[in-house]
């Protein structure tokens, strides 16, 4: 994250546990000014209390100007952002955040959307609906798959009078054969667009059974760290465009984590290569691209450095 953008010091004023190992954050400006606007779908990028950039979606709905709302999965296998969030940062103390970001825009040019979310998926659109509801929209129908109920963020808010009708709440309890079956849902194609949030799993499975649905239609962001891909891996170096230093990456080790070992903190959020957060200029080198985000014309000159590495020889980053 550059020093250089615009970035706000906020007051956590309320934090509590919504779920298991799912805590939420409410912000505001510390002398009780509006916050710059947003849109629904839209992220902020936090320092986290270890000093890590994670990117956060805000769940609240796009109508509110005074406050903005985080929910954080605690995850003891990442890279320690979340663990600090959820463990140091107490109601009472400032975080630094960025400006509100949106890759995952509200579309108007449909006349309904279906809504698919899978365990803290369930974010950006939750404020999604928020906001549809709040404009006088409900032509939308929530798919929302869970572990069980006590892993269910926002649970209660989802299941009122106001949503009945237009929410369904599975879960699984941990056993692949009990998932849903979203082929009846995805299997005719129509005027809808489809918003799905949630593991790569569950977006790969998507993806696959809307082959058929018109270009434009399907909108992806990925929440969840998922397995790195050691396959073929090789160790190799990438160097610095701006310093001219070169760091070592070896077989277990993504770029992500050698640059921050290395303090260069590069913003990260799903480390799937899926969300997108973390794409790197690619000045030169043979890069193994295996995300989900970059498209044909961008492979020459960008990087996703959570998964993506170095076919053979070094990689020079515009870092």
């Amino acid at each position: 994250m550059s020093t250089h953008e615009p970035r706000l010091k906020l007051n956590v004023v309320g934090k509590k546990e919504i779920a298991n190992g799912i805590f939420e954050f409410e912000l505001r400006d510390p002398a009780g000014q509006p916050l710059p606007a947003f849109t629904p779908g839209s992220h902020i990028s936090v320092r986290t209390p270890a000093g890590l950039i994670n990117k956060y979606s805000l769940s609240n709905s796009a109508l509110e100007t005074d406050r903005y709302v985080i929910a954080v999965k605690k995850d003891e296998q990442g890279r320690g952002g979340s663990v600090s969030m959820a463990d140091d940062l107490a109601q009472g103390a400032q975080i630094d955040v960025s400006l509100p970001e949106n890759a995952f825009e509200l579309t108007n040019k449909r006349t309904d959307y279906i809504f698919i979310a899978g365990g803290i998926g369930i974010t950006p659109i939750y404020s999604m609906i928020q906001y549809l509801l709040g404009t006088g929209v409900d032509t939308f129908k929530l798919y929302y798959l869970t572990r069980n109920a006590q892993s269910t963020a926002y649970r209660d808010e989802l299941n009122t009078s106001t949503l009945q009708g237009r929410t369904v709440i599975h879960h699984d309890d941990g056993n692949l054969d009990n998932g849903y079956d979203l082929w009846p849902v995805l299997e005719n194609p129509r005027n809808s667009q489809i918003y799905c949030c949630g593991p790569r799993f569950l977006m790969e499975g998507v993806k696959d059974m809307t082959g058929h649905w018109p270009a434009g239609s399907v909108t992806f962001e990925s929440f969840g760290t998922e397995a790195k891909q050691a396959k073929n891996n090789i160790p190799f170096a990438v160097t610095l465009q701006s310093s001219g230093k070169t760091i070592q990456v070896d077989e277990k080790t993504t770029i992500l984590e050698a640059l921050a070992k290395n303090g260069v903190i590069v913003p990260s959020s799903c480390e799937s290569g899926t969300c997108g957060t973390c794409k790197t200029g690619l000045i030169a080198g043979d890069a193994d691209h295996r995300d989900m985000v970059l498209d044909e014309s961008e492979r020459h000159c960008k990087i996703m450095v959570c998964v993506s590495r170095a076919k053979s020889g070094d990689l020079v980053l515009d870092l």
